[in-house]
């Protein structure tokens, strides 16, 4: 008996399978890949900017009610004055905040995140594998840590008696006993993130000296080029858009932190960032929480100095390009 047709098998009035397109295909996959994304952007960052959009105006404290509209909240940060540039003056605490978290992004960016971070990526791919894994490794060990763990480690180091490490080095070489958290806060706070960060460069840069094709460190070899001339010439112009991204992603993420510092020098107002001050004005427990308006405000000031920053490094390191569509497409 003869095996029954495809028109027999679906019946003479069945409608063809449908065909998928293109266009239906790459809907299908952008909705699987990004829907997931979006929703978490959703949560987490429009509707909560929103939230603290609203906040920002209103007169909430602990109570956590809401009486009217109020633009006091940013009279507390600033003043009118007819002699300022811009028609008003920040208040103290809020421009030492606001000058502190600059000093502190900038340092802590331009020393340790970007180069200590290309120090460490250039030094362990020189060296064997394993060794070069084993010293990467021990650098990854801070970023590993808990936040809890990190912070005791930070305070036995910097303790101003002869118990700290810090002074029981000095001790050995003959040296008087220093007080950091005093002496220098800044640098301590700068040092303690610094490490942080650097452990993330350091694996991102790594990743990219590594896709550097071999061929071209061979030929630089044998027309007798030196290992500063290979840097210069093959490594950092393959590291624009690796160094390009640790800027954007890392001014950013020291914009906003405060963890490490909370937990090394507490609520000094030497180490007040605009991202600490907004925490103890609204969730530090005993340091004048409960202010949330107040710590909304702050916040909203926050997020549109992040956005200006991020634009700003956006155009100046040309990450345009650096997502363009590529000329190849793949399907």
């Amino acid at each position: 008996m003869s095996r029954p047709t495809n028109l027999i098998t679906r019946g003479a009035g069945a409608p063809p399978p449908p065909v998928m397109t293109q266009a239906s295909r790459q809907t299908t996959n952008a909705l699987v890949f990004l829907g997931p994304a979006c929703v978490f952007l959703l949560c987490l960052l429009v509707i909560p900017i929103f939230v603290d959009l609203v906040v920002a105006f209103t007169d909430m404290s602990q109570t956590v009610r809401i009486d009217g509209f109020t633009t006091k909240q940013f009279e507390k940060l600033a003043k009118p004055s007819p002699e300022a540039l811009l028609g008003f003056e920040l208040r103290g605490s809020f421009y030492r905040a606001l000058s502190l978290s600059a000093v502190y992004v900038v340092c802590t960016l331009a020393i340790f995140n970007i180069s200590f971070a290309l120090i460490l990526a250039l030094t362990t791919t020189a060296l064997p594998d394993w060794l070069g894994g084993l010293y990467r490794a021990i650098w990854l060990l801070p970023r590993m840590s808990p936040s809890v763990v990190y912070g005791l480690l930070w305070l036995w180091t910097i303790d101003p008696t002869g118990r700290g490490l810090l002074n029981q080095v000095l001790a050995v070489a003959g040296l008087d006993p220093v007080n950091p958290k005093l002496d220098a806060p800044l640098t301590v706070i700068v040092v303690a993130n610094g490490f942080i960060g650097a452990s993330i460069g350091m694996l991102i840069l790594t990743s990219a000296i590594r896709s550097i094709p071999q061929h071209l460190f061979y030929a630089a070899r044998a027309d007798g080029a030196g290992s500063l001339s290979i840097v210069r010439h093959i490594v950092l112009p393959a590291l624009r858009w690796p160094l390009s991204y640790i800027t954007v992603f890392q001014s950013l993420a020291l914009l906003v932190s405060f963890e490490y510092i909370f937990l090394i020098m507490g609520p000094a107002r030497q180490t007040m960032t605009m991202a600490m001050l907004a925490y103890t004005k609204t969730l530090a427990p005993g340091i004048g929480s409960g202010q949330y308006a107040y710590g909304a405000a702050i916040t909203l000031i926050l997020i549109v100095i992040g956005m200006a920053v991020a634009l700003i490094l956006w155009r100046l390191s040309n990450m345009k390009r650096l997502l363009t569509r590529p000329r190849i497409e793949v399907q």
